[in-house]
């Protein structure tokens, strides 16, 4: 018994001396991953030609504005006209009394008689050339002063226009002394309704960039879907050293009369035409916190980041200035809100 305990002991012990050691295995679970690689979509940028335009606001005013009156007071015998009348040009519209101008007359039928009886007598030579001069002279004047009565009796419309304000009644007397906002006096106010004018303030920068007939667009709130047109009908001569600006005048055609003298409008004029990069809008980022704006480019697979200027908007896309792009280049316009500097990316177009 003791013989077979000690065999198994010395088994036991062989076999212990028999096994190797265990070895060691290298860990390979910490290494290092594969670098992500972002998929984006691109666009190849390339130049447009677009209107670099200037905007301003300005109330809308009559073309022609005509505060209606005679040139001396006196008693108004008829008003033919109220406001809201569209009138024509020669058409009567106001009578005021006619005493005066017949008066007038009767003097100008003996001044007649008596002229014709003086030029008898200076051809026969019974008269002097002074003498004929000075009863010439009194004739004329007397013609010239019934015209002038004529057309201040019988008032009639300058131009095509309407009414747009009355100051007095039937019967009533002008006295010429001024009743209107304006500082004018007048029986009736006329305007010229179907063509409109807007006056405008221009920086002194564009005094060499705008000529008499360029286009304007004039917008107004009142008719948010039209758009007008309109056309620069004068540039004021000189700059106004206080506030570096000059004044233009803008006509603009009104025959449907949709229009009216009083209502705001915004005018947009194209100052020049550049060549420029346009990008879609979702393409421009902002940074965080601040008011810079950057874009992605697509360099041999890497993400590149560009910080740009924006120009002018149309409608989604945007203009972007920086001496970093180029035409050819390939602009990330999906995929890059999630890219930084120098990220892998693939295009999946």
């Amino acid at each position: 018994m003791k013989r077979i305990i000690t065999f198994a002991i010395i088994g036991l012990l062989f076999a212990a001396c028999g096994q190797k050691p265990e070895e060691k295995t290298e860990d390979t679970s910490a290494t290092t991953p594969a670098e992500r690689i972002y998929p984006v979509k691109v666009q190849k940028l390339e130049k447009t030609i677009i209107e670099r335009t200037t905007e301003y606001s300005a109330n809308l005013e009559p073309l022609e504005k005509l505060f209606v009156a005679p040139a001396n007071p006196g008693k108004i015998t008829k008003i033919l006209v109220e406001v809201g009348d569209f009138v024509k040009k020669g058409q009567l519209l106001i009578q005021m009394d006619k005493n005066q101008l017949e008066q007038a007359k009767i003097q100008l039928k003996n001044l007649e008689k008596e002229y014709q009886r003086m030029k008898d007598l200076l051809e026969t030579e019974s008269i002097s050339q002074q003498q004929y001069d000075q009863v010439e002279s009194q004739y004329e004047v007397t013609k010239s002063n019934i015209e002038f009565l004529e057309e201040n009796t019988s008032i009639t419309a300058s131009f095509d226009g309407v009414i747009t304000a009355k100051y007095f009644e039937d019967g009533e007397v002008f006295n010429g002394s001024p009743n209107t906002q304006a500082g004018k006096a007048a029986i009736v106010t006329l305007e010229q309704i179907s063509v409109l004018k807007a006056t405008l303030n221009v920086s002194e920068q564009y005094f060499n960039k705008l000529s008499n007939g360029q286009e304007v667009q004039l917008y107004s709130n009142v008719y948010p879907d039209e758009v007008f047109s309109g056309k620069i009908m004068n540039i004021f001569p000189t700059i106004d050293p206080l506030t570096r600006s000059f004044n233009i005048e803008v006509k603009v055609p009104n025959y449907n009369q949709q229009l009216r003298p009083g209502m705001f409008a915004r005018l947009s004029i194209v100052i020049e035409k550049a060549e420029t990069i346009v990008v879609p809008a979702i393409s421009v980022l902002q940074q965080e916190g601040t008011n810079n704006r950057y874009v992605f480019i697509n360099k041999n697979g890497t993400a590149k980041r560009v910080n740009v200027q924006l120009g002018k908007r149309f409608d989604d896309k945007l203009e972007i200035i920086s001496d970093e792009i180029k035409s050819g280049q390939q602009l990330i316009v999906a995929g890059q809100a999630v890219l930084m500097d120098n990220d892998k990316v693939e295009v999946k177009n």
